[in-house]
């Protein structure tokens, strides 16, 4: 079919074209294969890094979980261009992610879940820090994860002209 098009428009000098022709598949045959690769690469790293997360969230391993969702936040955040003004849709997303990330340092430094400190046990204010960090951390996947489908790069995908109905 893409000969069929290509002869209708240049048919004057065959040659040429069938040359022209080869050449111009085969650049957009790679250009399509490598962006291909990039894109099931860029999944294969993201999902990685989710079963890091999982891993270390369930494993009460709190400064891993928040190191590993910023190693997220990298990969995202490539897609994230902030616009001159600072007033765009990825202006706001960059704002929220830096917000996230001062609430995290005000409960700083992230210490891993504990349940007991010999015996004495934990403090109550090291419980309350725990709880406020872990309260954080969740809200800082969960912000990923959305941006992730935003971009179309995770699970969920809302069409436009959907029709729940």
């Amino acid at each position: 079919m893409l000969m069929v098009k290509f002869y209708k428009y240049h048919f004057t000098n065959m040659w040429v074209g069938r040359n022209n022709m080869a050449y111009e598949s085969e650049e957009s045959e790679m250009t399509k294969l490598s962006k291909f690769n990039s894109a099931a690469l860029i999944s294969l790293r993201l999902h990685n890094l989710w079963q890091d997360v999982n891993n270390h969230s369930r494993k009460g391993a709190y400064a891993m979980w928040n190191a590993d969702l910023d190693r997220l936040w990298c990969e995202l955040a490539a897609d994230v261009i902030p616009t001159a003004k600072g007033e765009g849709d990825n202006d706001k997303i960059i704002k929220a992610y830096e917000e996230i990330k001062k609430r995290v340092k005000e409960h700083a430094p992230i210490t891993n879940w504990k349940t007991s400190l010999g015996f004495e046990g934990i403090a109550e204010h090291q419980q309350a820090s725990q709880a406020k960090q872990y309260e954080i951390l969740i809200e800082k996947e969960i912000f990923l994860r959305r941006l992730q489908n935003k971009q179309g790069k995770g699970t969920a995908y809302l069409e436009e002209d959907d029709d729940w109905e």
